[in-house]
């Protein structure tokens, strides 16, 4: 995108960075991304009288289902796909430019979690090799790759060797971050036989029908309660996008400078709502400048009074995705 670098992107440190950047690229994308050109042409959207991101029309994340959301006349490097289940009509998230990704992923986990090279990072999680097409396990595969650590990687499915691991990684006061799905972080706290004193343990959501559904609060409690740790992590991402926002306990989220949370009505989505208020989720991700950086999500949250957000779950008749947990406390 012409004179906008990415490095202005992620060196956002103020509300006027983000507001300025915001609108440039929305003035951007409003003229070289087809479908949200049409979308705002339907809307009657006044290009030059959005002059604020709170004015932003956000286009519906179903889009990304039917149509190729793409910026400009850039070849597709990598495309990533929702999970969901057999049959399912999956999003289709087409990346003109892998290493905008791994500069977002990587600058928002060392905001938040420092160096990977810190951990031994311990994936339950498919490996790569398996599930290349999934936005989480790239990342994951890629944090893995820069711990720099032997121990590192995927155990999905290896419950045994896992405890194994974790039992020495302990013993030595390695700091480990073990980030999974939710039923197998569960089935391994079960099978857990001692406290884990040196590991974050980070859910990124989804049963896949393998467990009851919990809630979020009933996850973390019985996970904290298994495993001997403080507090539960969580990420928070969709393969529509390229940035994450985490989790360090009760389920409040920060999102990175470069992306921002708002919350629209439920009955009017054009009517963004204050901080406290429960609706749906839109998310700016100005990392997304190949794509469309202004999404209307299906999920339900708030924000509160410290800016960091919640989830209250979903939409009724939502698809439901394999990277968030769906029920609403």
């Amino acid at each position: 995108m012409h004179n906008l670098s990415i490095d202005k992107i992620f060196s956002i440190k103020t509300p006027e960075q983000f507001n300025e950047i915001a609108l440039r690229i929305f003035a951007f994308q409003a003229q070289n991304n087809p479908v949200y050109k049409e979308y705002l042409f339907h809307l009657g959207t006044e290009i030059s009288s959005v002059d604020s991101y709170l004015k932003i029309p956000f286009l519906p994340i179903e889009f990304f289902k039917t149509h190729k959301i793409i910026t400009g006349n850039n070849n597709i490097e990598k495309t990533f796909f929702s999970s969901g289940t057999t049959g399912m009509q999956r999003s289709n998230h087409h990346i003109c430019d892998l290493s905008i990704y791994e500069q977002s992923f990587l600058k928002a986990f060392e905001q938040q979690y420092g160096k990977p090279d810190d951990y031994c990072i311990l994936a339950l999680l498919p490996t790569y090799l398996e599930n290349e097409s999934s936005s989480l396990v790239y990342m994951v595969n890629k944090l893995i790759n820069e711990s720099k650590n032997s121990n590192s990687g995927f155990y999905l499915n290896n419950t045994e060797d896992l405890i194994t691991k974790l039992q020495e990684l302990e013993a030595g006061n390695q700091k480990i971050l073990l980030i999974g799905v939710s039923y197998a972080l569960i089935d391994l706290v079960e099978a857990l036989p001692f406290k884990l004193k040196h590991t974050t343990i980070m859910e990124t959501g989804g049963m896949k029908g393998k467990r009851k559904e919990l809630t979020k609060n009933e996850l973390h409690e019985f996970l904290a309660l298994n495993s001997g740790v403080d507090s539960i992590h969580s990420e928070y991402g969709m393969s529509e996008l390229l940035s994450q926002a985490y989790s360090k306990s009760d389920g409040k989220f920060l999102t990175p400078p470069w992306m921002k949370v708002l919350i629209r009505d439920a009955y009017d989505p054009f009517c963004i709502l204050p901080n406290g208020k429960s609706g749906g989720i839109n998310i700016i991700d100005l990392a997304n400048i190949h794509s469309c950086s202004f999404i209307e999500t299906k999920d339900l949250g708030r924000i509160n009074p410290d800016n960091s957000f919640e989830i209250l779950g979903r939409f009724d008749h939502s698809d439901i995705r394999g990277c968030n947990l769906l029920v609403a406390q």
